[in-house]
């Protein structure tokens, strides 16, 4: 471990390690980093990780964060003297990945850039300046020599449209960039600890991956064909060693039962322009959060034919408005009209670009298509904010809901009578979860709580996998439940449980306060407890949330819990 920052200090330091024969691992290590691309919140910041490989001829797979410009180019200096590198495989042009592409380039100009076509014509608007170049396509190989031969696996929208990821046969590593990683910033090389990071790796799963279960089922396929697989090499977090299988297997699970989602939304945003690629993970993962499946498009690199294809078989469209200077992704947009179909959702919004195409015509057209509007247009008139992502969030949820709406009703009426009514007799205190991170916070009501330990306090809450507030119950995260007071309940009950607006304040005409641990308190509850998530175990429809007990207060020491029954067990 190479520390280049004072670890005190918090911290950005690098790390190298030898991963396998020629083969040494740069990483950058954010400690304290707490947001990330669709501003999801990081618990245990995140690394940015690049590769050096030495064969006869040698290879450096892709670079970091910008910054880390000083450390990681010492660190990689340090390694190899840069105008004996020969190649620069680049996974995909985000700019945590290729955000030092320009210096490296500057240090060794006689570097040969091999990537995707996308990735290149990218490139070409990144880093301003000729450079040498080698497009690669699915099963093409690159030989460094010493057994290190290269080939590419065409990995699209995992989760960038340019993604490749390069197997080593020699050594038997599959750099994969973002798939299979997450955001866990820890000074083990690998995955010793499966429990600690199975919380983070599934999250990061349902936020970058979920919504392009197709592409990932594509990509594990193409996977399967190269031979045994050692060691996965990703882009954030711990390298895979120790549960690689398992891991992988688990990407597979997920993305089936994605795949089998009976209806879908296609969302159409443009990857390097504006925040429209952000804002468009926020929207499918809200989407995703509700059973419905999600495709993305890049419409920058759109083929037509495939465009009007994946609209064909969606329930639902969703457009981030494309800069009106990009002629191919306006044309896609055109596309896209043609091939709408009466009756399907839509959702609109602005990429807080410098060249937005107008919201209102391109709304209007397909209204007078007869689609249904299932969000009202997201404008955007600043940088986007957590409370923009958060919206975002909450309008893909209201898309999903509203597609799934029949089945909802068809699940209410399908247990049997005697069943439904018994299910019913199983009563639950009346409470409300309420939760804050940053300028982000939510609520819901709740009767599913109970204490399940005693060393540590503990309890658990089910959460519906569509609530708002699931988003803020992560593992590490904190909130407040609130116990409602028998007799004294109604007003508080009535308020939470109406359908907020997306984006819309849960807290407006409610009297609160600040827990020590930021959740926001009702004043008008009988007592709070202070809570902080443990671990979370899936269900079809719900998470059960285990969080141990910091704090509490009761106000009323001689009053009740407000109870609730239900007449009927299948539904709220």
């Amino acid at each position: 471990m190479v520390t280049l920052t004072d670890r005190v200090q918090k911290r950005l330091s690098m790390q190298t390690a030898e991963i396998a024969p020629d083969t040494t691992a740069i990483r950058s290590l954010d400690w304290d980093r707490d947001r990330f691309d669709i501003e999801f919140g990081l618990q245990n910041g995140t690394t940015y990780n690049s590769f050096l490989i030495r064969g006869e001829q040698i290879a450096l797979v892709d670079t970091s964060h910008e910054k880390f410009r000083k450390l990681y180019l010492d660190t990689l200096q340090g390694l190899i003297d840069p105008t004996e590198i020969d190649y620069l495989i680049i996974s995909h042009t985000e700019p945590d990945h290729s955000g030092l592409v320009r210096d490296v380039l500057q240090l060794a100009p006689q570097v040969t850039v091999v990537g995707a076509k996308v990735a290149i014509q990218f490139l070409e608007d990144l880093v301003h300046q000729p450079f040498k170049r080698q497009i690669v396509k699915n099963g093409d190989q690159l030989d460094l020599g010493k057994g290190h031969v290269l080939e590419f696996v065409n990995a699209p929208n995992l989760h960038w449209p340019d993604t490749i990821f390069t197997y080593d046969a020699g050594t038997q590593v599959m750099f994969t960039c973002d798939a299979f990683g997450m955001h866990y910033c820890t000074e083990p090389t690998y995955d010793e600890n499966l429990g600690a990071i199975e919380a983070d790796y599934r999250f990061y799963y349902e936020c970058l991956m979920a919504p392009n279960a197709r592409s990932v089922l594509s990509a594990l396929k193409r996977m399967e064909k190269l031979g045994d697989v050692k060691t996965i090499a990703t882009g954030h977090g711990p390298l895979l060693r120790h549960n690689v299988e398992e891991l992988v297997d688990r990407y597979r699970r997920w993305s089936k039962a994605q795949e089998k989602a009976e209806k879908s939304v296609i969302v159409f945003y443009v990857s390097d322009y504006g925040y429209s690629d952000r804002l468009s993970q926020a929207l499918a993962r809200g989407i995703t959060k509700t059973g419905v499946g999600v495709e993305m498009m890049d419409l920058k690199s759109a083929d037509p034919q495939e465009v009007q294809e994946m609209v064909g078989r969606a329930a639902g469209i969703v457009i981030g408005l494309p800069p009106a200077s990009n002629k191919t992704a306006t044309a896609a947009v055109s596309t896209v009209l043609a091939a709408a179909k009466s009756k399907q959702a839509v959702g609109l919004f602005e990429s807080y670009g410098e060249d937005d195409e107008p919201i209102d015509p391109l709304r209007n057209q397909f209204k007078t298509l007869d689609l249904k509007e299932a969000f009202s247009a997201i404008r955007i008139k600043e940088i986007p904010s957590e409370a923009t992502y958060q919206l975002c969030e909450e309008a893909g949820t209201d898309m999903g809901q509203w597609l799934m709406r029949d089945r909802s009703i068809k699940n209410m009426k399908s247990l049997d009578s005697d069943l439904d009514k018994a299910l019913g007799r199983v009563s639950g205190g009346l409470y409300i979860i309420t939760a804050q991170r940053g300028d982000v916070k939510s609520a819901m009501l709740a009767s599913w709580v109970s204490q399940a330990s005693f060393q540590p306090l503990g309890l658990t809450i089910a959460v519906a996998k569509d609530r708002a507030i699931e988003s803020l119950m992560q593992v590490g995260d904190h909130f407040a439940l609130n116990v409602l007071e028998e007799g004294n309940y109604q007003k508080l009950m009535k308020h939470f449980l109406k359908r907020f607006k997306p984006g819309a304040d849960r807290f407006a005409g409610v009297t609160t306060q600040s827990a020590e641990n930021g959740s926001p308190v009702l004043t008008d509850a009988l007592a709070y407890i202070e809570c902080k998530v443990v671990s979370r175990m899936e269900c079809s429809d719900h998470w059960i949330v285990y969080s141990t007990v910091d704090a509490g207060r009761v106000s009323k020491v001689d009053s009740l819990t407000a109870v609730h029954h239900r007449k009927v067990g299948n539904h709220y």
